[in-house]
């Protein structure tokens, strides 16, 4: 196979994507951030995998780049970095509970859970069923602290699409399309967060 017909077909993968994904839920995300920005909650991010390195880039981004000049700013915390506390809690309570038990430690009501994973928990492989300890976080937020839940997803949705408060859903079948398309995703709603954080006067739609 010629490498200009793999890059063809990848592109031609990337237009499908973008003309048939929603823009509402991507509207709905901006605006779940936006409020609580405004209030001043706190959004949690959570994956694995590749998804774990778009929650800390997505944390990163929404922390720094949302920045503006004599506004608060937005709180944003990726709950996949402590290494150490990683391993404790996979250790001592199971992988499942991975970030249930740190939104115990960390959330209060009201703040909001972003959740991301390729196949949105459907699925398994020799370690089980994929991405329980998603499912479970984003159960513990709903739940327990009346937590906005934001999922983002590719392939079916899985149950993280059905539950979610507002499922982002890329709607492919690869897992480096979808991963690809979360990371845009991300710049996407920080950048505009951005303009709209810089542009909000309070008493005053943003």
């Amino acid at each position: 196979m010629r490498n200009g017909v793999f890059i063809d077909g990848y592109f031609g993968q990337m237009r499908q994507g973008i003309d048939s994904m929603g823009r509402e839920e991507i509207d709905g995300a901006i605006e779940a951030l936006f409020d609580a920005w405004k209030r001043g909650a706190t959004v949690f991010l959570v994956g694995n995998g590749g998804s774990a390195s778009t929650a800390t880039h997505f944390a990163c981004d929404l922390a720094k780049c949302t920045i503006a000049e004599g506004k608060p700013r937005l709180r944003a915390v990726s709950l996949c970095d402590n290494l150490p506390l990683l391993s404790a809690w996979t250790n001592d309570a199971g992988f499942e509970h991975l970030f249930s038990e740190q939104l115990r430690s960390l959330m209060r009501p009201g703040d909001v859970l972003v959740a991301i994973s390729v196949h949105g928990g459907s699925g398994q492989d020799r370690g089980g069923p994929w991405s329980q300890n998603l499912l479970l976080a984003a159960r513990v937020a709903r739940e327990e602290f009346a937590a906005t839940v934001i999922g983002f997803t590719g392939f079916d949705g899985g149950a993280l699409r059905g539950f979610a408060d507002i499922a982002v859903h890329v709607p492919l079948e690869s897992t480096p399309q979808v991963e690809s398309f979360h990371l845009a995703l991300e710049h996407l709603i920080t950048f505009c967060l951005r303009e709209k954080i810089a542009a909000y006067h309070a008493g005053a739609e943003g």
